[in-house]
């Protein structure tokens, strides 16, 4: 495999293929010898990309394989230096929007109002920008005077746009109709999906919200990219010693690990890496969720629907009737869905689940305030990780910083730390993190293994802070910790970990 890394894209000619080949077929011209054309893929087994690269040149062309993220970011590279954006480069033609699930009339697909070319293009525009940016959510806002788009990238807002007001009601029907969503109603919030394919091996999935605000219906689309969790373990941040422990424990044939952190800390994809390494052929893997955000081929996956009377609850009765191995619970909400997950864990099944909780220790404390009996968490509980997503500095940019040795201190560093065998870095901006001076996150993680000790203090009804400090007494980093250390390896900044961890 070859490390596009490293390779010069200003050399490139750009006048070999159509750029807009290289965005819809996600393959990049790299360098022509004689009659020889040699083509970076990520996927060796995309031939119709190949063949219509063969087609437009006339010369034969070679597969040069190499990292998916990185021929996405040269081929966004290659294209901006021609003067054109992502989205001018893929037609309707090339966007396919396929739904899930049906809640509607099929006369609403026809609907006058939304059957609007421009409009069309102008969502496809949205879209696709967001996808080749790297963004989270697309923000859809309406207010009295005017209509806002705003971009999550790297856990932070930015507007970036302002569309006349007036097309404010067209654009939401038109994404209620691509979602499947009822667009005569617009009294009540309504959750929809969708997916957007733009080649055969390219296709991301949105998650849609809509939202009755005073002004219209505010939209909120979650891009679900299936990529970041086939990404490996190894690239979510974990420390090697906390990984270590997360692979023991999924490991385990019995048990509860419960992932706990605030809405958008990347509990998800952590769940979901954790299920791709068990997916094997003689596992047999059930999942519940509100919905199920990313979809693996050989998991059963449950989407709740407390209107049809599928709860967390429902759905783990019938798991433990379908010989299952692992299960995993999108939420613990309430004792009844707690009790269930519990006695599966007792019962020789590996139970995976979430919580909303601030740190490990609280977890604990939030199943016994829920009423679950402590030798029912002690008996099954066996690891917990709490997380946090943070900002990664900008490397082209990033900048050598001095902080006075009381500041380190005061943030959670040690005496030996101060050794003078590191350096603190801090953002500038530059035009490869559009002047913010991160670009990218990654997770800082608690991951706090049940040991004999700790069983005995829940046991005794210990209160957080007595698991914290046994927690600590056996090298448990906090998150923290954690964080300082990600600031001392170079990766992020003082002021960032500050932000995103309580001390």
């Amino acid at each position: 495999m070859m490390d596009l890394g490293g390779f010069d894209t200003e050399h490139i000619n750009k006048d070999l293929v159509d750029a807009r080949i290289c965005v819809t077929r996600r393959v990049l011209p790299l360098f022509k010898r004689g009659n020889q054309l040699f083509c970076a893929v990520s996927d060796p087994a995309n031939l119709q990309a190949l063949d219509e690269v063969r087609f437009k040149t006339n010369l034969v062309v070679n597969a040069v394989v190499v990292e998916d993220d990185k021929l996405g970011q040269a081929i966004a590279k290659v294209v901006e230096t021609t003067g054109q954006k992502l989205s001018s480069m893929v037609t309707e033609d090339d966007l396919n929007i396929d739904v899930e699930e049906s809640t509607k009339s099929l006369e609403d697909e026809y609907n006058p109002d939304v059957d609007d070319a421009p409009l069309v293009r102008y969502l496809q525009k949205i879209l696709v920008d967001a996808i080749s940016a790297g963004v989270s959510d697309i923000h859809l806002e309406p207010y009295e005077r005017f209509y806002r788009i705003r971009y999550r990238l790297d856990g932070q807002l930015m507007e970036v746009a302002q569309p006349p007001l007036a097309i404010k009601d067209k654009l939401a029907s038109r994404i209620k109709v691509i979602s499947k969503l009822d667009i005569s109603e617009k009294r009540v919030p309504q959750d929809g999906r969708m997916k957007l394919v733009l080649s055969k091996n390219r296709a991301i999935d949105f998650r849609v919200s809509t939202l009755p605000t005073l002004y219209g219906e505010k939209i909120v689309l979650r891009i679900l990219d299936a990529a970041g969790v086939k990404l490996g373990i190894e690239a979510l941040g974990y420390e090697p010693p906390q990984r270590l422990l997360l692979e023991e424990a999924i490991k385990r044939p019995y048990g509860m690990i419960l992932v706990t952190g605030p809405t958008g800390s990347g509990k998800t994809v952590s769940l979901y890496t954790c299920l791709n390494i068990l997916n094997q052929p003689g596992i047999n893997i059930s999942t519940a969720e509100d919905p199920a955000e990313i979809q693996l081929p050989g998991v059963n996956q449950v989407n709740v629907n407390d209107k049809a009377g599928l709860n967390f609850a429902t759905a783990l009765r019938a798991f433990l009737r379908q010989d299952p191995d692992i299960i995993m619970v999108g939420e613990i909400r309430d004792l009844e869905t707690a009790e269930i997950s519990v006695k599966a864990a007792q019962t020789g099944h590996l139970v995976l689940s979430t919580l909303h909780t601030n740190d490990a220790p609280a977890t604990l404390m939030r199943l016994a305030n829920m009423g679950v009996a402590a030798f029912n968490i002690a008996s099954s509980v066996i690891l917990i990780t709490a997380q946090r997503l943070t900002r990664k500095l900008c490397v082209h940019c990033k900048r050598p910083e001095e902080i006075p040795p009381e500041a380190l201190l005061q943030a959670g560093f040690t005496e030996e730390d101060l050794d003078g065998s590191w350096q603190a870095f801090g953002p500038t901006g530059c035009d490869a993190c559009k002047s913010t001076g991160y670009k990218g996150r990654m997770g800082i993680y608690e991951v706090m293994p049940i040991s004999d000790e700790m069983r005995q203090l829940i046991m005794r009804n210990a209160n957080a802070l007595d698991l914290a400090d046994q927690a600590q007494k056996e090298g448990v980093k906090n998150l923290r910790q954690s964080g300082l250390l990600k600031v001392k390896q170079g990766l992020t900044s003082l002021e960032e970990i500050e932000a995103v961890t309580n001390e």
